[in-house]
Parts: C-alpha cells; structure tokens; sequence
C-alpha cells in the first residue's frame, strides 16, 4: 500500500505537511518525528459487530467503579476516598522527595486488606535494596510482592502469573519494550510501556500506580500524552530540608482535584497528618514581637501557618527584602502599603519575612497577617494573645474579602484561638464558631488596633 509522509509532534500530537524543528501548536522543540500514513483515499477500517450490545446508562454496574481505601488516609483524601479497581495512577514528583518510601507503604498497607497479593516492581533499584527499605519503614508483608525487572514483556508476565490486587510500578520511565526502538525513558518507550500497562489495567481491573520522574522545570518527563492516557495525576511536593510533604491530584477523573494529603517524612518512614498544624506554628508559651498567625487553604484544606517577621537597622545603601515560604512581589508590596499608610519607617531596615516549618503560603489571603507581623516587629510590640488575621490588603490600605472564610474560621476555633481578624465585607453572612470572637476590620488601622498593637482610633 503506498504511504505519505507526515510529520507529528510527540507531545501534543499536531500533524504537519513538513518536518519544523519546533511544533507551531504546542511549542516544544524537537518532538516533530517523520511518521508514515495511508495515503489520501485509502478506505478506513470496516465497521464489526460490537462483543457486547450498548446498555441503558441505568443498567449499568456502578459497584465496579467504587473506590477501595488504600490504608493511608492523607493518600485517600487526595484520591477521593481510595483507589479504583483498573485505574492507573501516576505519581510524579523529585528525586529524594520520598515517592518510592510512600507507595511501598501504601503497597504494605493494601497488602494487609486485600484478599489477594500486592505486586511491586521496582526497575531503579535492586530487590534487597527495596527489602532493607521496607524492613526500615516496617513495610514486610508475605503477600507483598516484590519484582526487579525493566522489560515489558516480564512485567506483564508477573501481572498475568500473580494476579495481584495493586500494581505499583517504580518506575515507568525505567522499563522499556523490546518491540520499540530506543532506550528506556524515551517518548516512544514511555508511551508503549504506559499503553500496555493500562490496557492490562482495564482488562483485569486491576489498579496501577506508576512513578514518574520529572524534568528540572517540574513538568513530567515523557510525552504529554503520559498525562492524558491516565486516570490520575498525583504530584509529590516537599522540601528535602522539611520533613513535610505533600500530595495534591492535577488530575483526577474519579474525584476532586482540590484535596492535599499531608505526610511526616523521618527515618522510621512517612506517616500521614491528619492534623499538621504542629509543624506550621512556633508553639511559643510567650508572645514574641513579630509574630502573627493566619489559616491558609491548600485546595479545600485550611492549614494553620504562622508568619514572623524581623526589621533591623540596615548598614546597606538598599536594605535587604528578604522572604521565606511567601509571595516577595505581595510582601513587597505589603511593606509599601505600611509605609505609605502606617508612617511605618522601613525604607532604612532590613526586612525579613518567613513561614515557620517551610509552609508556602503563596495566597493573598496571608496580607494581613504580613502586615500585622511587620507592624509588631516595627515597634517592637506583640500582638494580643489568640489573634488570627486572614485577609487581602489592597494598595490604599483596605482589607479585602477572600475565599473560604468560614472554613478557616472553623479550624481556628478547633486550634482553640480567641480572636479572628476578618474582611469587613460580607463578615454579616458569616456564621458564629463556638466561643470565637470574629472582628470585622476595614483597612490594615483597625486592624492593627483589633490586633492590640496600636491605640484604636476614635
């Protein structure tokens, strides 16, 4: 049969007339490969009688596609109450963050509700280097199966011979077919090894939870189409200089996409916190200057996260801006608005402005407490005791409304704080939480004496 040549993008899959060096569609640069395809005219497959007949929507089995609990529950919450029976999860993250210490955790604790095997296949390191990890994390289960293998085929072979209730896979890119050109990691190789190991999924039921590697930009390594072949797409964040880390879904078609799992990453092994707010505040008896708590949102989350600030004398012509786990341009622009609207003297000091525990919080709802942390540290004057602020500061010096408020209301009730600094717009529709009192300020000056740290005015 005579053929055309065409030329397509790896990644987002655009066709074109001739080859270009970088895809006028997504793009990226050296991914257009010469493909053949059936020249113009050539009839396309003839229709078959389907295997099994279309069924009403009402008639079908809804029982197939529940969700089954994993054992870790900060890995449930992200996925929407468990796993799905021949879903393929794929788990990205970076090197060291801790994703193959998880998934033999989890791959254990399945092991231990499941009614048949676990099978693990790991194709980065060696059998007794998983075992002495897993004898580390207490991860030894007899149903736990452990496989080193990179070629396809005797993967599959090992699905096909155990029958095991969850596939994890560590990791996809290391695996390669011998029926495809290039070396293990390649975009061919991935997308062949993924499209086999879904297939397998789907036909058996069988869930798949594969690792991948991501590129120093933070993407995933691999064809873009990785991500769209998937059911779900994980992403593991962490500091490798914090013990915390994190799970949050880009993707996921059996569930939401706004949950965040949290997890306490040691030696003895990654335990899940259903209550993180330890790692997140000082736990100071005394109230210090420079210091102000707020309740973030991480997806649908509301994470307690304490904010301190210094301001120093500066010996430098440019005094120094420097923050940790913030937004700099926002806490720039919070140093602008106390300085312009306050009288707050900064333009001769140092500024330093972190998060404690290597929280990130990144939302413009943590304005005010920046602004009332600087206040304090200005004039070296503590905020009253229990105070939480939460709020957007505008540039004339107003406290705007966010998202969310009665959520974090709710969790600073339950960390037992007294006091809640709030938007005063729409604070009417908010609902009463328990004992704490809930003050609606207008702009960063009633704030600042809600806050205790300056005479209120009137």
């Amino acid at each position: 049969m005579s053929t055309t040549t065409r030329y397509q993008c790896t990644e987002c899959g655009s066709t074109a007339a001739k080859w270009v060096g970088r895809c006028g569609q997504c793009q990226a640069w050296g991914t257009v490969e010469e493909v053949g395809a059936p020249a113009a005219g050539v009839r396309g497959p003839a229709a078959l009688a389907p295997s099994t007949p279309a069924q009403p929507i009402d008639q079908v089995d809804a029982e197939t596609a529940r969700a089954r609990p994993t054992g870790v529950g900060e890995l449930d919450r992200v996925l929407g109450g468990g796993i799905v029976p021949g879903a393929v999860v794929l788990m990205a993250g970076e090197p060291g963050v801790g994703k193959s210490t998880l998934l033999l955790d989890v791959a254990a604790r399945t092991a231990d509700v499941a009614r048949g095997p676990v099978l693990y296949v790991t194709g980065e390191e060696s059998a007794s280097q998983v075992r002495l990890r897993a004898e580390r994390i207490g991860a030894l289960r007899p149903n736990l199966l452990l496989a080193a293998e990179t070629d396809l085929a005797t993967v599959l072979g090992h699905i096909e011979q155990a029958r095991p209730t969850l596939v994890v896979v560590d990791s996809v890119q290391t695996i390669s077919a011998s029926t495809v050109d290039g070396s293990a990691g390649g975009v061919s190789q991935v997308r062949e090894v993924a499209s086999a190991l879904i297939a397998v999924a789907k036909r058996t039921a069988t869930p798949v939870i594969l690792v991948g590697h991501v590129t120093k930009d933070g993407s995933i390594a691999g064809p873009r189409v990785l991500e769209h072949l998937v059911d779900v797409v994980c992403q593991f964040e962490g500091d490798r200089h914090s013990r915390l880390r994190m799970v949050r879904a880009t993707k996921n078609r059996h569930g939401a996409t706004d949950e965040v799992g949290c997890f306490d990453l040691s030696d003895a092994g990654i335990v899940g916190l259903a209550d993180p707010s330890g790692l997140f505040l000082s736990g100071s008896l005394t109230q210090v200057p420079g210091t102000c708590v707020t309740i973030t949102l991480e997806g649908r989350r509301p994470m307690p996260t304490e904010i301190q600030a210094l301001v120093t004398p500066s010996t430098l012509s440019n005094p120094r801006r420097m923050t940790s786990g913030l937004d700099s341009a926002r806490v720039a622009m919070t140093l602008a608005v106390l300085q312009s609207r306050l009288g707050l003297t900064l333009g001769g000091q140092d500024t330093y402005v972190s998060t404690v525990g290597g929280a990130r919080a990144q939302e413009p709802a943590v304005d005010l407490a920046v602004a009332l942390a600087v206040a304090s540290a200005a004039r070296q004057r503590s905020l009253a005791e229990g105070v939480v602020a939460v709020g957007e500061v505008g540039l004339t010096g107003d406290v705007r409304s966010t998202v969310g408020i009665q959520r974090r209301l709710a969790e600073a009730a339950r960390l037992g704080f007294r006091r809640v600094l709030v938007p005063q717009g729409g604070a009417k529709e908010l609902r009463p939480v328990g004992d704490l009192e809930i003050w609606p300020v207008a702009d960063v000056v009633e704030a600042l004496a809600a806050a205790g740290t300056v005479p209120a005015r009137g």
